[in-house]
């Protein structure tokens, strides 16, 4: 779920960017700074940004100053400002959905979130995608540099045209990475393929070896600089939220649900809902044949899940009680209707005859009597009997 933003900068500079929010509980809060003269737009902040989403960590990606829909001119940006930038933006999460967990920056943007990194403390992370060792990488990109003049001059960078000044210059110069990376104090993970042609391998070996532990590197194989295969960014975003886990903490509090009690709140997306339980959240959605995203269990299938795990956990329970050696369980579920019965039931004034089918396999060496006994048992669990028994529903609207 996408939300635009904006706010300003150290400088008052109106900053522009996407807050890409799952659709269910936050489990961490990601800042992505974009590579050197691309936006928010580009193929790495918008694909990696969206699959975090997905994989439950709210992502903001924002164009640095005069770049994008960002206000403010080219001229006035260079390395120290974009560090600023993202300092401004941790800051505006702090005050909207929580300060950034993680920070992750795509080739110079790797550079500028280690530079950010001492001025955000709420990191507990940072991630580098293709990025440099050292910010003065970037110069060979720039046609005309050597000649800069005090006033800001037009150069061409990748082919377009682009404002910059002495001032760039003298903001790449300088920067201790080393020093940085030596005294992160966070877990460091270095994303970088092999094969990159723009920012050479030997960047990340150089970012990996002057940082301490925690640290890890990972081989984007086949990989291009910018991550223009959405496979390639996925499988990027999907190493950044299972390497990430162990540094962070509990998932970001929502509003309690009490235990015994389930909430169920929509989405912008047509079927998906989310589901919470007491310290839980999960999708419910319609497979894709229905109109559906197929992000989670259809309300069926979330039915025969609470037969099922419940008839699983009473025969475990009895057996172990009664010394019963049930190994293990498996319980699968189908819903279905006799149409015929249907018609017949429809013709007499009788309601329809809802069927859930529930097939139950023993593991284990069991007699003929205590599978018969596991059978019987089956159709004592707590859900089956609240099913069966008729249970009245009462509705009202909520004050």
């Amino acid at each position: 779920m996408k939300r635009e933003v904006r706010f300003p900068n150290a400088e008052g500079v109106m900053l522009a960017g996407s807050l890409e929010r799952p659709p269910g509980r936050v489990r961490a809060v990601a800042l992505f700074a974009h590579c050197f003269t691309c936006t928010a737009q580009s193929h790495a902040a918008r694909r990696v940004s969206l699959a975090l989403a997905e994989q439950g960590i709210a992502t903001l990606r924002f164009d640095f100053t005069g770049l994008g829909a960002s206000e403010g001119a080219f001229a006035d940006s260079h390395f120290s400002a974009n560090v600023a930038d993202l300092v401004a933006a941790a800051d505006f999460l702090a005050g909207d959905i929580g300060a950034p967990d993680i920070l992750i920056g795509h080739s110079l943007g790797g550079a500028a979130v280690i530079a950010a990194a001492e001025h955000i403390p709420a990191a507990r992370a940072v991630v580098t995608i293709a990025a440099p060792f050292d910010p003065r990488h970037v110069l060979h990109l720039i046609k005309g540099a050597d000649d800069l003049a005090d006033e800001p001059r037009e150069v061409s960078i990748g082919g377009r045209p682009f404002r910059i000044g002495r001032e760039f210059l003298a903001s790449v110069e300088g920067q201790d990475q080393a020093n940085r990376l030596a005294h992160l104090k966070r877990a460091l993970l270095v994303l970088h393929s092999a094969t990159d042609a723009t920012v050479g391998v030997e960047n990340a070996r150089a970012i990996f070896e002057a940082a301490k532990h925690p640290k890890s590197f990972v081989a984007l194989d086949g990989a291009d600089h910018l991550l223009t295969d959405p496979a390639q960014a996925s499988y990027a975003a999907q190493l950044i939220a299972a390497w990430v886990q162990p540094f962070l903490g509990a998932a970001m509090p929502v509003g309690e649900v009490p235990e015994g009690h389930v909430r169920v709140s929509s989405t912008e997306a047509k079927f998906v809902q989310i589901v919470e339980s007491a310290g839980h959240s999960f999708l419910a959605d319609e497979p894709l044949r229905m109109g559906g995203s197929d992000l989670g269990p259809t309300p069926y299938d979330l039915l025969l899940a609470a037969l099922g795990t419940c008839t699983a956990m009473t025969l475990r329970l009895v057996a172990a009680n009664e010394g019963i050696p049930l190994d293990g369980v498996a319980v699968t579920l189908h819903h279905r209707r006799h149409h015929a019965d249907d018609c017949a039931a429809a013709a007499g004034g009788r309601p329809q005859i809802e069927v859930l089918e529930r097939v139950v396999t023993l593991q284990g060496a069991l007699t003929n009597a205590q599978r018969a006994r596991m059978l019987v048992i089956a159709d004592k669990c707590p859900v089956h009997r609240t099913l069966a028994g008729d249970p009245r529903i009462e509705t009202r609207l909520a004050e």
